[in-house]
């Protein structure tokens, strides 16, 4: 059974792109296009990994971040902030609500890919 990936993207051109590099690295992708749509869906799917944008409508990725976290179901699922916030100071804040990684946009497909695998491993040592 193929490893699933909730992406949390809303730019429409993002979730083209990245869905079918996830995919070409052999997950299964589930897309959510908001923050109160990724906690649903990482509820009801309980994915592998979230790869998870920061700027999102309805709630951002920090704030869907920290709720994620403090469901006992999605506690532990391997968060991958992957944003084009990259200012001083961002990457802290996305490790500090919960994020295990932080990937700044643009990225390439290999990055992408690189920082999947290494999250992926890492949980399956920990469990």
């Amino acid at each position: 059974m193929k490893q699933k990936i909730l992406l949390v993207e809303d730019s429409e051109m993002s979730v083209v792109v990245m869905k079918k590099e996830i995919e070409l690295l052999g997950y299964e992708c589930i897309v959510a296009l908001d923050g109160k749509e990724a906690i649903k869906k990482a509820s009801e799917y309980l994915p592998d990994l979230i790869v998870m944008d920061i700027l999102l409508p309805k709630m951002n990725g920090l704030e869907a971040t920290s709720l994620i976290r403090k469901n006992p179901k999605t506690q532990t699922v391997p968060i991958l902030a992957a944003t084009c916030l990259a200012m001083p100071g961002d990457r802290e804040k996305c490790l500090q609500v919960g994020c295990n990684d932080y990937l700044p946009k643009p990225f390439t497909h290999k990055e992408l890919g690189a920082s999947i695998k290494k999250l992926l491993k890492k949980a399956q040592k920990n469990s």
